[in-house]
């Protein structure tokens, strides 16, 4: 149930970070609301990690590639916001 509630979280993550990117004007809120699924997603994942002991090199390595998409869609995001 965990990984399941995890996978939800992480897709949610990089759908609200596309959408961050393709909307208009990226209010503070939205960006907030990305932090928090980012939050949300590595707090599941390092539950996981701990309850089942998984291995932690593949665990580390998935989460980082995951983060680094995610974080540099906020990037952009940000930039783009600044511009406006």
């Amino acid at each position: 149930m965990v990984v399941l509630i995890h996978v939800v979280i992480a897709l949610s993550s990089v759908a609200w970070t596309t959408y961050l990117n393709f909307s208009p004007s990226p209010s503070r809120r939205k960006f907030y609301t990305a932090y928090g699924l980012i939050a949300a997603t590595l707090a599941s994942g390092t539950y996981l990690v701990i309850s089942t002991h998984s291995p932690l090199l593949s665990s580390c390595v998935t989460g980082l590639v995951y983060l680094g998409i995610v974080l540099s869609g906020v990037l952009v995001a940000i930039r783009k916001s600044a511009e406006n």
